[in-house]
C-alpha cells in the first residue's frame, strides 16, 4: 500500500466560491458534529478571507461565529485552518503589522490551528513576518504558493519559493491552485522537487475544479509525495469549487493509497444540511453559474470565485459599450460576445503587468484593467486610460514584486502621469495602527472583548465593524435578503415596491449635470470607473459620494447628500446620466 493520505474540508471556501454569504453562528455549530462523525477529515477550514466581514455584514459577531465552529473540531483532535492573505490578513487592501500580529494571538485563542499565509505575488517579504508571528501565537503557518500556469511560473521558480520560506520557519507548504489551471504534470513536479529536498514538510494541495483539471492534479500532487488534499461535499462540490470527497477516496484508494473511510449516513446529513442553508436564505446569493465548469478558465486564468461578480461587471459595462456601439452605427454584442472579448483581453493584460497570479486581489485588479480597457477601446481612446491607484499599487510594487516584467508602455505611462515605482518592503509602506482603534473603542465605550477579539475586529474590519455596533448591520442585511429573495424567487413584490420600501427614509443623490458616472479617479483626468461603495457604507454631510464628467470634460464632485448610510444604487459606473437622476439613496441616521 502506498502512503498515508488525509482529507481537509473546505467549508468555508466551499461557500465563498459559491455566494456571497457564509452560514450563520447556529448552522456552523449544528453541522461541525455531523462533520466530525463522517470520519474521514483530519483538518477543516473554520474561517478566512471574507467569512468575518460577511459575518459583521449579517449583524452576527464573527468572534463568536469563529470559537463555535472550532470547538467541536479542537474537542476531537481534528485541526482547523484558516486563510491568510499575507499583507492583507483577512481583507482585501493592506493591514499594518501591529494588526496582523494581533490577529495571530487572537485566531488561536479562538481555536484556529492553522493559518495558510498566501500572498497574490509570491512575495516572501508578505509571508514570511506571518510565519514567524504565527508561531510565537502558538499556531503552526502554512506557507503558500499561488499556483498559476504562465512562462516564468516554472517548477523552478516555485521550488525557491518554497526554500526561502520553508528557511523561514513554514513547516507546511501549500499548493494553492486558486484557478484550478495548474498544469498536473508541473504540479506533480513541484511536489516532488519540495519532498527531495524537505521530506519532512508537509505538502497540501488546493484545488478548484473549474476548468476540470483537478482530479488530475491531486492524483499527480499525491503520487509525488503530497500528504492531505483539500475537498468539499456536495451540494456546493464541483463547479467553480472543489473535488467531491466521495471521488476523490475513491480515486486515490483504487490508486492504492491509504485514504480513510467515509461515514456515508453523515455525509449524507452533512449534505442535507447544506441544502437546507442553501434553500434557508444562502440560496439567495448563490450565482448559479458558479456550479457549473468552464474550460474558458484555462485561457484567461481567473479563478472561479469571482466569476459570479465578474459577469455582474460584465452585464454592466456590456449596456455602456452597445450604447457606444449604436452610436456609431456598428453591430450591437451580445454577453457572450463580451465574455470571450473579457477574457482575450485579460490574456492581453496579464503578461504586461507582470503576471501577477490571478487570486484576491490582483485577480480583480488585472480584470478590472481588462474591462475598462474594452470600454476604453470602444470610446476609441485605446488602452490603460481608466486605472486607480490600487491598479497602479500592484505595478508600481506597492503590494509586492510581481514576477515579470511590466511593459514599457505602462512604465512610460505611469513616468508621465509622476508615478514612482517601488521596490520597498510592502510592510514599511503601512503605518501601525492598533492604538488608534483602541482609543476609538475606549472613546465609544466599547469591549475590547475576550483576548482582544473586538479590538481585533475593528482594526481589521472598520468600516463593517462600525456598522455592526450601530445596528444598522442586520436591518441593511436583511432588507438586502428579502431583495434577493424577491428577485429570486419571484414572489409579489415588485422591483418598484421594494424600491419603494428602500427609499422611504433615504434621501436621493442626484446628478446636477448630465454626463458619466464615476466611482473615482485618479487624478489628470485619468478615471476609474470601477469600484463601486457598497451597500451600508457610511457618509458623513459634505463627503464626496461619486464623480461625474461633463460633456465638457470638467469633473464634477457630487456629495453625499446629508450624510448617513447608503441603502440603494441605481446606476452602474462609467454610464451616462441624465441632469436630475437618481444616482443612489443615502439614509440618514
Amino acid at each position: 500500500m502506498k502512503k498515508k493520505i488525509q482529507f481537509s474540508l473546505v467549508y468555508r471556501d466551499m461557500w465563498q466560491s459559491s455566494g456571497k454569504y457564509q452560514p450563520l453562528k447556529e448552522q456552523l455549530e449544528r453541522i461541525a458534529p455531523v462533520i466530525i462523525d463522517m470520519g474521514c477529515f483530519a483538518r477543516v477550514e473554520t474561517n478566512g478571507g471574507a467569512f468575518e466581514q460577511v459575518n459583521l455584514m449579517a449583524g452576527e459577531n464573527p468572534n463568536d461565529a469563529v470559537r463555535a465552529f472550532c470547538k467541536p473540531f479542537n474537542e476531537v483532535g481534528i485541526k482547523t485552518h484558516m486563510l491568510d492573505r499575507g499583507l492583507n490578513a483577512l481583507r482585501m487592501y493592506p493591514v499594518p503589522a501591529d494588526v496582523r500580529k494581533l490577529m495571530y494571538k487572537v485566531k488561536h485563542a479562538q481555536g484556529v490551528d492553522i493559518p495558510r499565509i498566501f500572498c497574490g505575488l509570491n512575495d516572501v517579504r508578505n509571508i514570511i513576518p506571518s510565519i514567524k508571528w504565527a508561531a510565537e501565537a502558538g499556531m503552526t503557518p502554512q506557507a503558500s504558493l499561488c499556483i498559476t500556469n504562465s512562462p516564468v511560473h516554472t517548477v523552478e521558480y516555485y521550488s525557491a519559493i518554497a526554500d526561502q520560506l520553508i528557511e523561514a520557519g513554514a513547516p507546511e507548504i501549500c499548493l494553492k491552485d486558486m484557478a484550478g489551471i495548474g498544469q498536473p504534470a508541473m504540479l506533480g513536479a513541484l511536489t516532488r522537487s519540495i519532498k527531495e529536498k524537505h521530506p519532512d514538510v508537509i505538502i497540501q494541495y488546493h484545488g478548484h475544479s473549474g476548468p476540470g483539471l483537478s482530479m488530475a492534479s491531486i492524483l499527480e500532487v499525491c503520487n509525488n509525495g503530497a500528504d492531505i488534499i483539500d475537498t468539499a461535499i456536495e451540494p456546493l462540490s464541483w463547479g467553480k469549487v472543489h473535488p467531491d470527497i466521495i471521488s476523490v477516496q475513491s480515486m486515490l484508494k483504487n490508486e492504492g493509497f491509504d485514504v480513510p473511510e467515509i461515514n456515508m449516513a453523515a455525509y449524507m446529513k452533512a449534505r442535507s444540511m447544506t441544502q437546507e442553508f442553501i434553500d434557508d436564505w444562502l440560496g439567495a446569493f448563490i450565482d448559479p453559474t458558479n456550479k457549473h465548469m468552464s474550460s474558458l478558465l484555462l485561457g484567461c486564468g481567473l479563478p472561479g470565485g469571482m466569476m459570479g461578480s465578474m459577469m455582474s461587471d460584465l452585464g454592466g459595462m456590456l449596456g455602456v459599450i452597445n450604447g457606444i456601439l449604436r452610436g456609431k452605427g456598428e453591430q450591437e454584442l451580445t454577453i457572450d460576445d463580451m465574455l470571450v472579448k473579457l477574457f482575450d483581453e485579460v490574456a492581453y493584460v496579464w503578461p504586461r503587468v507582470g503576471y501577477p497570479p490571478l487570486v484576491t486581489p490582483f485577480s480583480q485588479y488585472v480584470k478590472n484593467i481588462a474591462l475598462m480597457n474594452l470600454l476604453t477601446i470602444a470610446q476609441g481612446k485605446g488602452r490603460f486610460v481608466m486605472m486607480d491607484d490600487a491598479m497602479w499599487g500592484m505595478i508600481l510594487g506597492k503590494s509586492g514584486k510581481v514576477p515579470g516584467d511590466i511593459d514599457p508602455v505602462l512604465r512610460e505611462l505611469a513616468e508621465k502621469q509622476g508615478r514612482q515605482f517601488t521596490d520597498e518592503d510592502p510592510r514599511s509602506l503601512v503605518a501601525d495602527a492598533l492604538d488608534t482603534f483602541r482609543k476609538e473603542m475606549e472613546d465609544n465605550g466599547w469591549d475590547c472583548g475576550q483576548d482582544d477579539e473586538e479590538l481585533f475586529e475593528l482594526a481589521m474590519h472598520p468600516e463593517q465593524y462600525r456598522v455592526y455596533k450601530s445596528g444598522q448591520a442586520k436591518k441593511t442585511f436583511l432588507a438586502d435578503l428579502q431583495k434577493a429573495r424577491d428577485k429570486k424567487l419571484g414572489n409579489n413584490l415588485t422591483p418598484a415596491q421594494i424600491a419603494e420600501l428602500k427609499h422611504a427614509k433615504a434621501d436621493a443623490v442626484k446628478a446636477p449635470f448630465a454626463g458619466k458616472l464615476y466611482w473615482s479617479f485618479a487624478g489628470e483626468g485619468v478615471m476609474a470607473p470601477c469600484i463601486e461603495p457598497f451597500i451600508g457604507q457610511q457618509y458623513k454631510e459634505g463627503d464626496v459620494f461619486c464623480y461625474l464628467q461633463t460633456r465638457w470634460g470638467e469633473i464634477v464632485e457630487i456629495p453625499a447628500a446629508l450624510g448617513g448610510k447608503l441603502v440603494d444604487i441605481s446606476v452602474k459606473p462609467g454610464a451616462q446620466v441624465r441632469q436630475g437622476q437618481e444616482l443612489a439613496w443615502i439614509e440618514r441616521v
